[in-house]
């Protein structure tokens, strides 16, 4: 990965008069003072007995929550919804379209997600220009493109044999034996991808298979994880909707489903065995139905009844959650609206906190430096006005995000008060 050369802030900034939710799981701490200095926090602890700093920025926060910074583990920047998928591309100078996903990820990191993971359709470029700080967005992890069969979830090919691949860019790895699989796997690692996102199952708006459609087979995904486990040993994510496809995936060794709609107890029992987390996508079943054909909104709405009553039972059962919202299918910069969804799961506020904050970075492989705010991590953080634990909501809203700091700097400052 590209080394990161933006600059932390050379003045220490210290927080005041915090609500902490510090992503661990805990219960917020009030009146508490946070210490950021080199980019990483220094204190956290009771406002008494913080030190005092000559030449510190001091933000009182005034009663507000600061959290860790969020993540969000399954975006696609290369659309803002189904409906741009050809739309605007098609009209669009192709200069014009990098900006708007530039615009997209910069509204992501102002709605309070500072690291984020794109499954497919944008190149290693976009993680590498934000690393260098010449575009603010969230520090990205990358799949580059989506893997499947001929004819499976990531075969966009028209039934008229267009392809839109010739507006939007490479978007699809096909491959139909292991052989192409492996084969596959090393070209996307080999043009920088961190993350192989494999397809276990069609989807809603595949043109050639639905989301019961199996997809790669448990040979060709096993291979996939064996081959990215040769290279720092690279999670693999699953698209995997159908209950069979989810049982492929899990058998085969991934990191993660992705949506999970139709697991069954046999997928949760396979889920808590192996400890692969579920990234539920929830938002994508509360979009405007005009993106979608007539046949595919009615599906998706059938879909969505199954899905909360079996992601439900997998959340009782204790499956490792992780925050993904597959933002790109409808707008950016809602992402923690997310959270409200997984609450009505069944998971409590300060947990799907956690699923946005610890416990994707432990997905992510990140949560030694990222993910909670402890002494010693990178001083990624978020503060709201309000109380999310006791309304979970409000973070939904990205005017209630009023500052985001990234790395030691603060990237959103909408705070009435001055800093001292």
């Amino acid at each position: 990965m590209t080394e990161n050369r933006r600059q932390h802030s050379p003045t220490p900034t210290v927080f005041t008069g915090a609500r902490l939710v510090d992503g661990t799981g805990a219960a917020p701490a009030e009146s508490t003072a946070v210490v950021v200095e080199g980019g990483r926090f220094t204190y956290v602890g009771p406002e008494g007995s913080r030190p005092r700093i000559d030449g510190a920025t001091v933000v009182d926060l005034d009663g507000r929550t600061l959290l860790p910074g969020f993540f969000d583990c399954h975006v696609h920047f290369l659309m803002d919804s189904n409906a741009d998928f050809t739309g605007r591309l098609v009209t669009n100078r192709p200069t014009v379209t990098v900006f708007e996903r530039a615009q997209r990820m910069r509204d992501t990191l102002h709605a309070g997600v500072t690291t984020a993971r794109d499954l497919g359709g944008i190149d290693a470029g976009y993680r590498d220009a934000v690393a260098l700080g010449l575009i603010e967005g969230p520090r990205l992890h990358v799949a580059l493109r989506l893997m499947s069969h001929t004819g499976g979830h990531a075969d966009f090919r028209l039934p008229s044999g267009y392809d839109p691949s010739a507006l939007v860019g490479p978007f699809s790895e096909l491959a139909d034996d292991p052989d192409q699989v492996r084969l596959a796997t090393r070209r996307l690692l080999s043009e920088g991808a961190d993350v192989i996102k494999v397809c276990a199952t069609g989807g809603v708006n595949s043109p050639s298979d639905q989301p019961e459609d199996e997809g790669l087979t448990v040979e060709e995904i096993r291979a996939v994880v064996e081959e990215t486990r040769r290279h720092r040993g690279r999670p693999v994510a699953a698209h995997a909707q159908g209950t069979q496809g989810i049982k492929n995936a899990l058998l085969g060794g991934v990191s993660s489903i992705e949506h999970g709609y139709l697991m069954d107890d046999e997928c949760i029992d396979l889920m808590l065995e192996t400890g692969a987390f579920v990234v539920p996508t929830l938002s994508t079943f509360h979009i405007d139905r005009g993106l979608y054909t007539a046949a595919a909104y009615e599906q998706k709405m059938r879909m969505a009844e199954a899905a909360v009553d079996r992601l439900g039972e997998a959340v009782r059962r204790g499956v490792k959650v992780a925050l993904g919202t597959d933002s790109g299918v409808f707008a950016h910069g809602q992402n923690l609206r997310e959270l409200a969804h997984m609450v009505e799961l069944g998971l409590s506020p300060l947990e799907a906190i956690r699923a946005g904050t610890l416990n994707a970075a432990q997905l992510l492989g990140l949560d030694e430096t990222l993910g909670t705010v402890e002494v010693g991590k990178i001083a990624d953080l978020v503060v709201c006005d309000g109380d999310p634990v006791a309304d979970i909501d409000m973070l939904g809203d990205p005017a209630n995000v009023v500052l985001v700091m990234q790395e030691g700097r603060l990237v959103k400052r909408a705070l009435a008060e001055a800093a001292r």
